[in-house]
C-alpha cells in the first residue's frame, strides 16, 4: 500500500535549473533505497541517481557534477536537484522505491514506482 507522489516537473531553458520531490507513504521498512529513473523518446528508462538510507549515493556519468539526490527520512522525501540541464537531459522521470524486510537472501525485496513527472528542456 505504498504510494509515491511526485512533483517539479516542467518546462525549464538550457542552463536552467529544477527540483524534483517525491513523497512516499505507507509502510516501509528501514533497509530501503530511494532513486530517480527517466527515460527518453526512443531509449530504455535508465538509472539517474539512487540514495540508500545508509550507505553511498549514486550517480549516472551523464549528470554528476550537475544533479544532486537527496532525502528526508523523517518525511520519507527524496529530491533531485538539477543544475545546469540540457536538452538531452529531456524526459519522463520516475521516483523508485526499493524495500526489504532484511539483508538476507531469503528476505523480501519490495518496488514501487511514481507516475512520472515530464522534464523538458528546450530554448
Amino acid at each position: 500500500q505504498v504510494q509515491l507522489v511526485e512533483s517539479g516537473g516542467g518546462l525549464v531553458q538550457p542552463g536552467g535549473s529544477l527540483r524534483l520531490s517525491c513523497a512516499a507513504s505507507g509502510m516501509i521498512f528501514s533497509i530501503n533505497t530511494m532513486a530517480w529513473y527517466r527515460q527518453a523518446p526512443g531509449k530504455e528508462r535508465e538509472l539517474v541517481a539512487a540514495k540508500p538510507s545508509r550507505g553511498n549515493t549514486l550517480y549516472a556519468d551523464s549528470v554528476k557534477g550537475r544533479f544532486t539526490i537527496s532525502r528526508d527520512n523523517a518525511k520519507n522525501t527524496v529530491h533531485l536537484q538539477m543544475n545546469d540541464l540540457k536538452p538531452e537531459d529531456t524526459g519522463v522521470y520516475y521516483c523508485k522505491l526499493e524495500t526489504r524486510t532484511s539483508l538476507a537472501v531469503e528476505g523480501q525485496e519490495f518496488r514501487y514506482w511514481g507516475q512520472g513527472t515530464q522534464v523538458t528542456v528546450s530554448s
